[in-house]
């Protein structure tokens, strides 16, 4: 089954959560963790990723937290699940550092082209979704 894993669905739901609240100022790992209980510390360390790859800012102090670097009409999900996922493809032999060697069946594989496109299919769908249309 094909299904995101939950450091990309909690970095979903914490971008949504910002955008939601993005004129109102920084939002907390804390206030996001409550918000859709999902652990504090998964939250954070997803927020964290989120900084490194542009995609949040974040501010220290009484006021601080977390607030995206752009608008939500400028993210793709994509975006987001790049930020947590090093390599999101649908089976390990298309992953971005493997090598024919990686896998046995590599060179007489009659599913590696087919999935190849369904890869795309995916990609493109996740790249031309941006964050605003699942606020």
């Amino acid at each position: 089954m094909l299904k995101l894993s939950k450091k990309a669905e909690y970095a979903l739901m914490a971008a949504k959560y910002m955008a939601l609240k993005n004129h109102s100022g920084f939002s907390t790992a804390k206030e996001i963790s409550e918000s859709y209980q999902i652990p504090y510390q998964l939250v954070a360390k997803v927020l964290q990723n989120l900084v490194k790859s542009d995609i949040a800012v974040s501010a220290k102090g009484v006021n601080g937290g977390f607030s995206l670097a752009r608008k939500a009409n400028n993210i793709s999900l994509i975006d987001i699940i790049r930020a947590v996922e090093t390599n999101f493809k649908i089976v390990d032999c298309m992953q971005l550092n493997s090598s024919s060697a990686d896998c046995e069946h590599f060179d007489c594989c009659k599913i590696k082209d087919p999935l190849a496109e369904v890869q795309r299919k995916i990609d493109k769908v996740f790249t031309e979704t941006l964050l605003v249309q699942i606020l």
